[in-house]
């Protein structure tokens, strides 16, 4: 393997100046090949010469003669992968020197080995500091993290490097050597390659399919890494993708991808990281192969998933030949998508002689888990297609994806996509324009699919694809049908995508901090917050996480219609903001994150210069008061499915964080300080007084109402000076009381109207 020193060390211009010596040799044979016909070759066929010995002089001078074509095919190929090659480091190198200069200009720079080396002496004045070590560990991980990121560029000139080589060798046939001296056809032991190909992705493409064929063939390749390799390098480059896919056709695909999950979780568990490092790379490669333009406006502004004129562009693009790819294999999926294939955990996660232990898979089955194995984002067009084919193929027969067992991941099995169509829907989250796109009921298209996978009744989903059984007979040992129901981790894929496409954020990416809310965000949210509400005790659980996300990320929205005790100020319908927040409070969790965002948003509130200091002390103590109502109203009695802990056990996580606006620095700070009173206010009493008389929760608020207090002093200091009431010791904290006790009306007069 290279080190950092040889990529940062190498001469490239070798390579160009030898890519064109092999061009001049190329030239060179090309004029032997000519001087040859017409001097040597042409004697044994210009009829002058006849006989047993002329038959064998032309055959042996045609043999001659194709040496030297070959030769030339040979050498241009050679000079082709230089030049490719050149290209290639130029780049790669180039983007590891630039990882050295910014990684320098982050006071980070890089030794001779490749390591990120910090000068910690800087640190020394403050060595003696309480948050020194901490300060010290923070530096560590930042050390690591970019000498990772030259690690891994390094690893992409390696494997460049690597497919160089195999280029190389192909075009020398040193790989096929021994086969093309045994190839009698051949006409000799030794010769030029006249099928030397110069592009490299082709050749490793070709690579790529000989290990996929040795999968089919049902053997295991002792060569793994090198598998890995190919893929790793090339499932971004649209030649190697769509040669590698078109070699194999969809059908292979999809049982390629079945038999490699099969030696990953059953027959070869000891390399499973390496079966799914490569199954990553083949659904990298789909992705990169089904890859739609980014389409531009006259202007050169991008134009957005979903729109009308997005989809007049892609129209057009259809007819092009660069679409060729796309089309085919769209239609071959369909084609495909309701075939039969073997999988092992259908059959093993049931058991021999159970029902279904001799089930198979659909094709769109294999293929929703092959895409969500991969690590590259899809074109949201392409994610949105197949689950449209998938929609119109359930709609035809809504029990086509129902198979015995359940894969909810219980038993490790949650990797299989049992419902396709939720799991493209997950895939689809990863990219949240093209969720939005896909479910904004702003369109005709968005509306459909909107109502067909959130709605309830006539006209929506099944999402029951779980046959279930029971046993009868004498000594109950007869297995029979029983009807059907829904895995428990039903609607996950649907309730990203819902999320995904409200906030326009994906909700299982990395925090990057919120984004501006788009036109179509807005349209999701709200047909989302009237569609489930409407719904009542009847939405279904899966959404409880996801609309506490969503009412968060429009948090400024949301906090208007739980704290506006004159309807002046929401844009919201209070008496659906008040059964959605009471149907998120069912769970533990989800009221806590939809809690946490609140706080923030209640905060921000306190330094909102356009509004009276009084307006925004009252709005924070309604909106306290109103969650409040909510929750008793969720917990109270014993109809409902929560499961709360007697012991208050949610903590601040980074599921809520990445959806929380951007409020400003002093107003972070401040909300996380009333998150902290707010959760020892629920580690102590939420236990003896959850479900007691509602009014009576409120001294079980006494630390949150007091920070909250303290944080709208701090931002109103100056104003509260001047104005009776509002005293530093129990003035603000008797204000905001006695509104979380109004607070607690209205919503108490909202949830009886409902």
């Amino acid at each position: 393997m290279l080190t950092y020193q040889d990529v940062i060390a190498v001469d490239l211009k070798s390579l160009t100046t030898t890519a064109k010596d092999w061009d001049d040799m190329a030239d060179g044979f090309e004029d032997l090949e000519t001087l040859y016909r017409n001097r040597v070759e042409s004697v044994a066929n210009d009829g002058s010469w006849v006989g047993v010995s002329a038959g064998a002089a032309s055959s042996q001078f045609t043999g001659t003669r194709k040496q030297y074509a070959d030769a030339q095919v040979e050498a241009r190929a050679v000079a082709s992968i230089l030049r490719d090659a050149h290209g290639q480091f130029a780049l790669l190198i180039g983007h590891v020197e630039d990882l050295v200069e910014q990684a320098k200009k982050a006071d980070m720079p890089i030794n001779n080995q490749g390591e990120a080396v910090y000068d910690y002496s800087k640190l020394t004045p403050s060595r003696h500091d309480e948050d020194y070590p901490s300060l010290v560990s923070q530096y560590k991980k930042t050390e690591a993290a970019w000498t990772k990121k030259i690690k891994d560029a390094v690893q992409a000139v390696d494997d460049a490097d690597q497919g160089v080589k195999l280029a190389l060798h192909d075009a020398a046939g040193i790989k096929s050597w021994f086969e093309r001296v045994m190839d009698p056809l051949h006409g000799m032991e030794h010769g030029f390659n006249g099928d030397a190909v110069g592009d490299i992705e082709v050749v490793e493409a070709r690579e790529a399919r000989n290990y996929a064929d040795r999968i089919l063939a049902g053997e295991k390749p002792d060569d793994l890494e090198e598998w890995k390799r190919l893929m790793r390098d090339n499932s971004d480059d649209p030649v190697f993708s769509r040669t590698f896919l078109d070699s194999l056709g969809p059908e292979k695909t999809l049982q390629l991808t079945n038999k490699i999950d099969d030696l990953a979780y059953f027959d070869d568990k000891k390399s499973k990281k390496d079966y799914l490092d490569i199954n990553g790379g083949v659904a990298d490669s789909l992705a990169t192969a089904t890859r739609v333009p980014d389409f531009k406006d006259e202007n050169g502004k991008h134009i957005p998933f979903g729109t009308a004129e997005y989809n007049n562009a892609f129209k057009g693009w259809q007819k092009t030949t660069d679409a060729g790819f796309y089309n085919k294999w769209r239609d071959a999926l369909h084609e495909r998508g309701d075939d039969q294939y073997g999988l092992k955990v259908a059959g093993e996660n049931v058991g021999f002689g159970f029902k279904g232990h001799d089930q198979q898979v659909r094709g769109y089955q294999s293929l929703a888990t092959l895409m969500e194995q991969g690590h590259k984002d899809f074109s949201p067009q392409f994610v949105a297609d197949v689950t449209d084919d998938m929609i119109s193929m359930e709609k035809k027969d809504p029990d086509i994806w129902n198979l015995y067992g359940t894969f909810d991941g219980k038993g490790g099995d949650g990797w299989f996509a049992n419902d396709p169509v939720d799991g493209a829907l997950g895939v689809m989250s990863r990219t949240p324009e093209g969720a939005a796109g896909y479910l904004d009921p702003g369109t005709e298209e968005g509306k459909n699919r909107f109502d067909y996978l959130l709605g309830k009744g006539d006209g929506s989903r099944d999402w029951q694809v779980v046959n279930d059984t029971n046993w009868q007979g004498p000594g109950g040992n007869v297995e029979v049908d029983a009807g059907e129901s829904s895995d428990t981790d039903n609607r996950k894929g649907l309730g990203d995508a819902l999320t995904a496409a409200a906030t326009g954020i994906d909700p299982s990416g990395a925090p990057h901090g919120p984004v501006a809310h788009t036109a179509a965000n807005d349209r999701v949210f709200q047909a989302a917050l009237s569609t489930l509400a409407g719904q009542g005790d009847d939405m279904p659980s899966a959404f409880r996480d996801d609309m506490a996300k969503i009412m968060t990320s429009h948090g400024d929205e949301v906090y208007a219609a739980m704290s506006d005790q004159s309807g002046k100020r929401s844009t919201l319908d209070e008496h659906e903001v008040m059964e959605m927040t009471k149907q998120v409070s069912r769970s533990e969790n989800s009221y806590g994150m939809l809690h946490e965002g609140m706080n923030h948003a209640i905060v921000a509130g306190f330094h909102d210069a356009d509004r009276a200091p009084e307006d925004t002390l009252s709005s924070a103590g309604t909106a306290v008061g109103f969650m409040e109502e909510a929750r008793y109203n969720a917990l109270k009695g014993d109809q409902h499915d929560y499961t709360w802990d007697k012991a208050w056990s949610y903590h601040a996580s980074g599921a809520i964080l990445n959806f929380i606006p951007v409020y400003g620095d002093i107003a972070q700070r401040g909300a996380d300080v009333v998150t902290t009173a707010w959760i020892m206010d629920e580690q102590k009493h939420q236990a003896e007084q959850l479900t007691s008389d509602n009014q009576l929760t409120y001294e079980t608020r006494k630390n949150q109402l007091n920070s909250l207090a303290d944080q709208w002093r701090s931002a109103n200091s100056e104003w509260a000076d001047h104005h009776t009431g509002y005293s530093a010791d129990e003035g603000v904290y008797n204000q905001i009381a006695a509104a979380a006790n109004d607070g607690n009306d209205r919503a108490d007069g909202i949830a009886g109207d409902q």
